[in-house]
């Protein structure tokens, strides 16, 4: 496909740093070829201060649209022309769509995390979620269990005044109906209810290679009260955490999958585009060659 490229070719990209190790050009070039559009996906590394400029100049160069990385996706809130509802509460913004006038932001990273559980045959709506950690996506993830029916949400961080202001933002978008998120002490797990399981979502960094050794909590007992964990870390394929919870009889997921449908769900918001089941697939079976390819050397 990319030797194709040709004067009407458009393009869309990905800035962040660093870019070196995405597999976002895999996913979008893979839909591009398969689905025969004339698209080029590119990563762009951008330096501490030019985010304005890499916007702009984005812009100014008709880039089609363009994901937004780590340490990027609050930052370039300002520079948008427009914002979706649910990326402006969640804070964060990891898909830009061009419009006349610049770029309308959106958060896909979310919904492609709800709709790969819903893939795994992971139940959201109705149940009892612990979140491990408090920063950027923890807060995401309250807002998408909010947003998908969840019956609880419980942040657990070692700084528990970190996630007292996620379950207070939370619940403010609700007013005083019913208390949605609560915040508690990472240290004090052992006072959640007895026999209760939850569904466990692991929003942390801990874990993520070359520490592939660490989990945030290690202590077995912890992981008796977990159904389900869901770790949004993808490399490794399989993190301490998912090895702790199946060592208790549940089921783990990584973040492959959310990787997979944020792209497949920004393509759609470009292309309009809608991508079938199997073409999910084959892009995913591309993502894990194109990760083992990596690893190799």
């Amino acid at each position: 496909m990319l030797n194709d490229i040709n004067g009407y070719t458009r393009t869309c990209g990905l800035i962040g740093n660093p870019v070196e190790h995405t597999l976002s050009p895999v996913i979008h070039n893979t839909l591009s070829m398969v689905l025969g559009k004339n698209l080029a996906y590119v990563p762009f590394h951008v330096e501490t201060g030019r985010l304005e400029d890499a916007v702009k100049g984005a812009f100014a160069l008709n880039l089609l649209g363009i994901n937004v990385t780590v340490p990027y996706k609050s930052d370039v809130i300002p520079y948008l022309d427009d914002i979706d509802p649910l990326a402006s509460n969640i804070g964060a913004v990891n898909t830009l769509v061009r419009t006349e006038k610049g770029y309308k932001g959106y958060n896909t990273d979310m919904p492609g995390l709800y709709r790969a559980m819903c893939e795994d045959g992971v139940k959201v709506k109705g149940q009892k979620v612990l979140i491990l950690g408090a920063g950027g996506v923890a807060r995401a993830v309250a807002m998408m269990l909010l947003d998908k029916g969840a019956k609880e949400a419980i942040i657990l961080n070692r700084t528990v005044e970190k996630a007292q202001s996620i379950a207070d933002e939370v619940n403010h978008l609700i007013g005083k109906k019913r208390k949605f998120a609560k915040a508690l002490s990472i240290d004090a797990y052992d006072t959640l209810p007895e026999g209760e399981r939850y569904l466990a979502i692991q929003a942390t960094s801990v874990g993520m290679y070359p520490d592939c050794d660490a989990a945030v909590i290690e202590d077995p007992t912890f992981y008796k009260r977990v159904h389900t964990g869901y770790d949004l870390i993808f490399n490794p394929p399989k993190t301490r955490f998912m090895e702790l919870v199946e060592a208790q009889g549940g089921e783990a997921y990584n973040g492959a999958k959310m990787l997979l449908y944020q792209g497949i769900i920004a393509f759609e918001l470009w292309t309009g585009c809608q991508v079938e089941p199997w073409l999910a697939d084959k892009v995913y079976e591309r993502m894990q060659k194109a990760k083992k390819t990596e690893d190799g050397k």
